[in-house]
Parts: C-alpha cells; sequence; structure tokens
C-alpha cells in the first residue's frame, strides 16, 4: 500500500467534494472544503514529502465558465511538482500531450473512452499509440447497483454497461499502467470504504490501483490493506487535515510505511 495524494480542482479552487453530487448544469457541487491555497502550494507540499503518484482532477468540463480557471490551476500544480503528479478530467488525444509537457507524469482518462455506455477500444488504442501506455492511467470509478460496480464516467454523472470484474480489469490493463477507482457512493462522505470494492479489487493481482473513496479513520486504512490485500494504494481527501479533516497527514505516511 503506498499513499497517493489529491488535488481536486472545481470552478478554479482546490475543494474536496461530495463525488455524487457533481453537476455540469451551473457548475454544482456540495462542497466539503474549499482552500485558501492554490493548486501549486499543495504540489509544492508533495514535493517536499518527495510523494509521488497523486492526482490532480479537473472538476469542470470544458464547456464551463470555469475551465479555464479550473485549467490553469492544474497547470499550476503541475509545473510545480514536475514528474510528481497525475492529471485528469476531459483529457483525449488531443490535449494528452499539453498536460504532459506542462509536467504531468501520467494522464488519466475515463469518459474519452466510453460512449453510449460501451467501452471504445479503438480510442483506447488511439491513446496509447499518442502518448504510450506507460503513462496512461484508466479512471474506472464506479457506483453499485443490483449487479454489481458498474463504472461510471463524465464526472460521475453517466452510469455506462460495463461492470468492474476481472476480466474487464484483465483486458483494459494491457492498454494503462494504473487504474483510478473512486468508489463514488461513498466519494467526499468520509463515512467508511466499500469492502466489496475493495475485497473485488484485492483479489485481483495487475497493474497498480489506488483506491478512493469513504476514508475516515485509521481503522478504515487497516480495512483496506487487509481487504486489499495490501495491493490497493490509497488517496484520503476530506478526512485529510489538509482538507479540515481528522487524519494527521504524517500519521497517515507512518500506516502506509511512507
Amino acid at each position: 500500500m503506498e499513499f497517493r495524494p489529491c488535488i481536486d480542482i472545481h470552478n478554479g479552487q482546490v475543494k474536496q467534494i461530495i463525488g455524487g453530487s457533481l453537476k455540469d448544469q451551473d457548475d454544482l457541487a456540495n462542497e466539503n472544503y474549499v482552500s485558501d491555497w492554490d493548486a501549486a502550494h499543495y504540489a509544492r507540499f508533495y514535493a517536499e514529502k518527495c510523494i509521488k503518484g497523486g492526482h490532480v482532477i479537473m472538476l469542470n468540463p470544458q464547456t464551463s465558465i470555469y475551465y479555464e480557471k479550473t485549467k490553469n490551476q492544474a497547470f499550476l500544480a503541475l509545473q510545480a511538482y514536475p514528474g510528481g503528479l497525475q492529471i485528469g478530467g476531459g483529457i483525449n488525444p488531443d490535449n494528452a500531450g499539453v498536460f504532459l509537457d506542462k509536467g504531468a507524469s501520467h494522464v488519466i482518462v475515463t469518459s474519452y473512452v466510453f460512449q453510449n455506455g460501451q467501452i471504445r477500444y479503438d480510442r483506447l488504442r488511439e491513446l496509447v499509440k499518442k502518448i504510450g501506455k506507460n503513462r496512461l492511467v484508466l479512471d474506472i470509478s464506479c457506483r453499485k447497483l443490483e449487479n454489481g460496480y458498474r463504472v461510471v464516467t463524465d464526472r460521475w454523472q453517466q452510469i455506462t454497461n460495463e461492470l468492474i470484474t476481472p476480466e474487464l480489469l484483465d483486458k483494459l490493463a494491457g492498454f494503462c499502467s494504473e487504474f483510478l477507482i473512486h468508489a463514488v457512493d461513498v466519494e467526499g462522505k468520509s463515512a467508511g470504504i466499500e469492502k466489496e470494492l475493495a475485497m473485488l479489487l484485492g483479489n485481483w493481482e495487475g497493474v497498480p490501483i489506488t483506491y478512493a473513496g469513504g476514508v475516515h479513520d485509521y481503522k478504515d486504512l487497516y480495512l483496506l490493506r487487509k481487504l486489499g490485500k495490501n495491493r490497493l494504494n490509497v488517496t484520503i481527501g476530506s478526512a485529510l487535515d489538509l482538507f479540515g479533516g481528522k487524519m494527521e497527514f504524517q500519521k497517515v505516511l507512518d500506516f502506509v510505511g511512507q
């Protein structure tokens, strides 16, 4: 298990939101925390701690009036920690190279490779050809429905037809170097992890996976390590003291052994 930090940017500000509340219309979201610091501040902090593999997520669509502010904040973070952070949010073959040139170690992609609820493998191949699988992270965040965990896209607003299964992970791993998986139903709620999802992911052996969603205390970290068989990396948002929570950053690092 490794700790992977985050910088979520919405309407040009670093925030922690309740994931399922995000709406493109009027750029709305239920906020847990709005920082007085810019994204570069957090990037420099992570750089000082020598923690790599964190993700910067742009939560506004390109059609938003706030998109340029959000993108500029993302650029500040990437330039403050070259090679130390991944970037996600509206990434496609046309702009992936721009973010990599600005300092991103990887780009994180989800919505671009889905259409009408299905995976577009032709688009995945296009991305791999453009930037290489070693610089591509796939976000296959999900919601739990009656028949299992379904992948969600478009800033977690669209539910696809794809179930997270070992077979799907095997297939998608051929196109990327890592997975980022938000348990959207518990994202931003600090109310406990998705245990079934952690078990499902922990039983799969493949590329690295970063789990996000629901961690609110050190018992959750212990549980995630146990259920995930120490194979899952973890990110913590609203519960972390950097974002107004009670979990101390250094104690989290000590727990995971970083």
